[in-house]
């Protein structure tokens, strides 16, 4: 008897280390996040400051800028805000006629059915800029992080301070 349990111990301890090691391999397929897949297309109509239509894989995606707000142009109760429409004109220089690429956070969809992204439109020195940071960084639009979509806050935040302390876009004083 004395001789039969180190060997039930040492399978029931095999047994815990294989499935210790089973875990342990399958945990990056397991535990990562897969990552973001990107879309691109050609965008097709621009709605204001902060949202788009692109043309996606066949049909047209109305896209909002993650991270960012710009002042409102056709809001049923607000109305047209102030510098809604320098915000559109700022938007409508970056990305109409363009192609943009369009990187998705952790939510895809807002609560309208809009694509969630960060939009990225190709230069004409072959670089990249994301327009959401550009219209921060040029003062047209502001800061709104809606959690989990976060990725980019920090550097949204910077390129805010820097421009309400440059006096730059909707931060001009009168």
């Amino acid at each position: 008897m004395a001789r039969g349990l180190p060997i039930r111990f040492r399978a029931l301890a095999l047994a815990v280390l294989g499935i210790l090691l089973l875990a342990g391999a399958l945990w990056p397929v397991v535990g990562t996040p897969e990552p973001a897949r990107t879309l691109a297309g050609p965008v097709v109509r621009l709605v204001d400051g902060d949202t788009i239509h692109v043309q996606v894989n066949g049909h047209v995606e109305k896209v909002r800028y993650i991270g960012v707000n710009t002042p409102e142009i056709h809001h049923p109760r607000k109305g047209e805000e102030p510098g809604g429409r320098e915000a559109r004109e700022v938007n409508r220089r970056l990305v109409e006629g363009r192609s943009v690429r369009l990187e998705p956070d952790v939510q895809q969809r807002d609560r309208y059915g809009r694509l969630l992204a960060y939009v990225w439109v190709r230069q004409d020195d072959g670089g990249e800029v994301m327009v959401n940071a550009e219209l921060v960084r040029l003062g047209y639009a502001q800061v709104m992080t809606i959690p989990p979509n976060v990725r980019y806050t920090s550097t949204f935040l910077a390129f805010q301070r820097q421009a309400r302390d440059g006096h730059r876009g909707l931060w001009r004083q009168p």
